[in-house]
C-alpha cells in the first residue's frame, strides 16, 4: 500500500507515516489475533492524511507502552515488561486533571507497598495542540535548597533548579528538611505551567535503618516507595504521549548508591564513614567503599522491614540475563546500555558486567522531550 502523497506540514505533532507503518507491522506481527492488518493500516494512514495524526486502538497503546519497556536500553529490571498496568487516560488534558490522575497513579501503584508497574498515558501531541507536560524529573521527588551564593543548604542538590522554579512560580517552600516533597508543575492547553501539591497520603516512605549500627537512624534518612519517572515521552508509532508518568520498583543501589551517595545529590558517603568510624583522610583505606556498602544494606533491609517491594542488584543481574535469553529466543533484540546494565555497586560481581550488548535503539520507546517550553521548562 502506498503512503498518501499528500498530508499536513510537518511539525509538532504531525505523524510520519512510515513510523505508524512500522509500529502497526509489529503490532499485528506479535499479537495474531489483533484482526487483519490492511484494513487497519489504511484506516490509519488516511487518519494521517486527513488530521496529520491518527488514534491507537487501546490495544495497541497498551502493547506500545509495554513494548517501549521492553526496548528501554538503560533498564535492568525488563523481565516483567508485559505486566505493566496501563492507565488509558487521554481523554484528559488540563493540568488539574493530569494532576488529580497523577496521585491516583501513586496511590494505585503503590497500594499497601507491593509496588505494581504502571504507566498513565495523558493526551497525545496533536497538529497545533501539543499534550500536557510535567515538568518533574519524578512525580515524587524531594527539593533542593541552596544559599544565594549557589551552596547547597539542605535537600537534593539535583533538584535545586526545580525547586528555584517552583518558587518563582508561587511555591512558599516546605519547612527546610532534607526530604521536603516538591509540587507537580504542570504545563497544559498553552497556558503557564501551574502548581499542584501531591498529598502526604499519596506518599508512601520509608525510614532508613541499619540492622547492625542503632545510630543509623538518628540520621534521619528515609527514601520514596514508588519512582515514577514523568518528563519522557512515550512514542508509539510517530505519535508522541509527551505527558506518561510511568514506575516500576527500587533497585537498592539507586538509591542507597546513586541518590544518598553521589556528591551532586545527598552526598552522605563521608558522613557514614565517620560515624562507622573510618579513616577518612585516604582514599586507600577504602572507607568510601565500605561506607556505601553499609548505606545500602540500610536501604534494603529498611525496604524489607517495612514490607515495600525493592530489589538488590544481584538478583536483578541474574533476572536481566533471563529477560536477555528470552528475547534472544523470540528472535528480538534486546538493546541494553552496559553503563547503566552494570550496576553502580560491586558490578564485576555481578553476571551483566561479563558481556556486551546491543545498544541500539527501537521503537516504541521513552524518550526525553525535543520540545522546550516558552516558560522555561
Amino acid at each position: 500500500m502506498a503512503l498518501p502523497l499528500h498530508r499536513p506540514a510537518a511539525g509538532d505533532g504531525v505523524v510520519d507515516p512510515r513510523e505508524a507503518d512500522k509500529f502497526l507491522r509489529l503490532f499485528h506481527g506479535e499479537n495474531p489475533d489483533a484482526g487483519p492488518f490492511w484494513p487497519r493500516l489504511h484506516q490509519v494512514l488516511a487518519e494521517i492524511d486527513a488530521w496529520g495524526t491518527y488514534t491507537h486502538t487501546p490495544e495497541e497503546l497498551a502493547y506500545g507502552a509495554r513494548v517501549a519497556w521492553r526496548n528501554s536500553s538503560r533498564c535492568i529490571g525488563r523481565l516483567y515488561w508485559k505486566s505493566l498496568k496501563v492507565r488509558d487516560l487521554r481523554h484528559v488534558e488540563t493540568a488539574q486533571g493530569v494532576a488529580a490522575e497523577s496521585v491516583a497513579h501513586l496511590r494505585e501503584a503503590t497500594g499497601s507497598g507491593k509496588i505494581r508497574p504502571t504507566i498513565t498515558v495523558f493526551a497525545p501531541d496533536r497538529p497545533g495542540r501539543p499534550g500536557p507536560r510535567i515538568w518533574n524529573e519524578q512525580l515524587i521527588r524531594y527539593a533542593g535548597y541552596r544559599a544565594a551564593d549557589g551552596t547547597p543548604l539542605a535537600g537534593d542538590a539535583r533538584n535545586a533548579d526545580l525547586t528555584a522554579m517552583a518558587r518563582r512560580l508561587g511555591w512558599p517552600g516546605g519547612p527546610g528538611t532534607h526530604f521536603d516533597v516538591l509540587p507537580l508543575i504542570i504545563e497544559a492547553g498553552g497556558r503557564p505551567p501551574e502548581l499542584a501539591t501531591v498529598p502526604p497520603d499519596a506518599i508512601l516512605e520509608v525510614r532508613l535503618v541499619h540492622p547492625a549500627f542503632p545510630w543509623f537512624a538518628e540520621l534521619g534518612l528515609r527514601w520514596h516507595a514508588v519512582p515514577a519517572i514523568s518528563n519522557m515521552c512515550l512514542e508509539i508509532g510517530g505519535v508522541c504521549y509527551p505527558c506518561a508518568p510511568f514506575n516500576g520498583w527500587y533497585m537498592g543501589t539507586e538509591i542507597g548508591a546513586r541518590n544518598l551517595a553521589d556528591t551532586d545529590r545527598y552526598d552522605l558517603l563521608e558522613v557514614v564513614g565517620r560515624r562507622l568510624g573510618l579513616d577518612t583522610s585516604n582514599d586507600r583505606t577504602l572507607w568510601k567503599d565500605q561506607a556505601l556498602v553499609e548505606l545500602n544494606i540500610a536501604v534494603l533491609h529498611s525496604f524489607e522491614r517495612a514490607g515495600v517491594t525493592i530489589t538488590d542488584h544481584h538478583t536483578e543481574s541474574r533476572r536481566f540475563l533471563t529477560h536477555l535469553e528470552r528475547e534472544e529466543r523470540s528472535g528480538r533484540i534486546c538493546p541494553a546500555d552496559w553503563s547503566w546494565i552494570v550496576p553502580p555497586l560491586s558490578g564485576s560481581l555481578t553476571p551483566v558486567f561479563h558481556r556486551y550488548y546491543d545498544d541500539v535503539q527501537l521503537s516504541p520507546a521513552y524518550v526525553h522531550h525535543a520540545r522546550k517550553s516558552q516558560y522555561g521548562g
